[in-house]
């Protein structure tokens, strides 16, 4: 139970530290200065964990494994970082944008795991959608 639990609640802890960070990040403060940072410490701690998990393993070893997805993702990360941080810039409340992204990101995920994983869409996971619109509506009222 523990085995499949704390990778999601390391998500969630994660998450909720993100979306503090992002929301206090200063406004005067040029988003792509404070993700140069943020990338920084997020490499340094990436190579020190990367020491103490890897047994002795190459790292030189390991890039040879690479493939698109590494390179897309990281495109994909400062996409969502700037976009919380001009979201909150522009108004959003940290209890709403999270939220709103989620739902419609719980949509998307839904249509890409059915067409291109072929994942089933049971009847509960299109009531499922019908209630993340349905909340979508109510928390931006």
């Amino acid at each position: 139970m523990l085995e499949f639990a704390w990778p999601i609640a390391l998500v969630v802890l994660s998450n909720t530290v993100y979306q503090i960070c992002s929301k206090s990040t200063p406004s005067d403060l040029n988003p792509f200065a404070s993700l140069i940072v943020t990338y920084l410490v997020g490499a340094a701690a990436c190579t020190i964990l990367y020491g103490v998990t890897s047994r002795g393993g190459s790292l030189v070893k390991e890039f040879a494994h690479l493939n698109w997805a590494p390179f897309v993702l990281g495109l994909v990360i400062v996409g969502l970082e700037v976009g919380f941080i001009f979201a909150y810039r522009a108004g959003w409340q940290v209890s709403a944008a999270s939220v709103v992204q989620s739902g419609f990101l719980s949509i998307s995920l839904l249509i890409v795991g059915t067409l291109f994983y072929h994942e089933p869409l049971s009847a509960s996971k299109v009531i499922g959608i019908a209630l993340c619109i349905a909340g979508l509506v109510f928390i931006n009222r």
